[in-house]
C-alpha cells in the first residue's frame, strides 16, 4: 500500500462552527463529500509546512497559531494514510477566497448528521468537539 501523509484544519469561529469544504463531484478522493481543508505532505515537508501552503492554496488563508490536537492513521481504499490535525480559531479580518471544492460552509457539530463525510473526518470532528469544549 502506498502511504500518504495530510495535514488538515478544524478552522473554527467565535460561535463554535468548523468550516469545512464541499469536495467537487470529479475530485480524485472522496469526490462530493464534505471535509476538512488541508491535503498531502510533499517530500521534506513537516506537516505544519505542508499545512500552511495547503491553507494558503485553497483558501488564500495564512495560518498563524495552529495547534496539533492529534495524528490519525487509516487506510482509505488501498492507501495507508497518516493525517495530521490541526486548529485554529479563524481571524474574521482575513476574507476566505475558494479555490478548492464546489463550496465551503461554517457548520455546527449538530448540524452535520446528514452530510456525506468519510468515516476518519467524522472521527476527527468528534476529537475537535472535545477538544473545543475544554477551552
Amino acid at each position: 500500500m502506498a502511504a500518504r501523509n495530510v495535514s488538515v484544519l478544524g478552522l473554527y469561529n467565535d460561535q463554535g462552527e468548523i468550516l469545512l469544504q464541499h469536495r467537487s463531484k470529479d475530485a480524485i478522493r472522496l469526490p462530493d463529500y464534505w471535509a476538512f481543508f488541508g491535503g498531502g505532505i510533499e517530500k521534506d515537508e513537516t506537516p505544519e509546512q505542508a499545512l500552511a501552503r495547503e491553507l494558503h492554496e485553497e483558501l488564500e488563508y495564512s495560518v498563524k497559531a495552529p495547534v496539533l490536537i492529534f495524528s490519525q492513521k487509516f487506510i482509505y481504499k488501498e492507501d495507508e494514510n497518516t493525517k495530521y490535525v490541526y486548529i485554529e480559531r479563524f481571524n474574521p479580518d482575513k476574507p476566505l477566497v475558494q479555490h478548492e471544492g464546489q463550496e465551503m460552509k461554517w457548520w455546527k457539530f449538530e448540524d452535520m448528521d446528514h452530510l456525506l463525510i468519510v468515516d476518519h473526518d467524522r472521527i476527527a470532528l468528534a476529537k475537535i468537539k472535545e477538544f473545543l469544549q475544554k477551552l
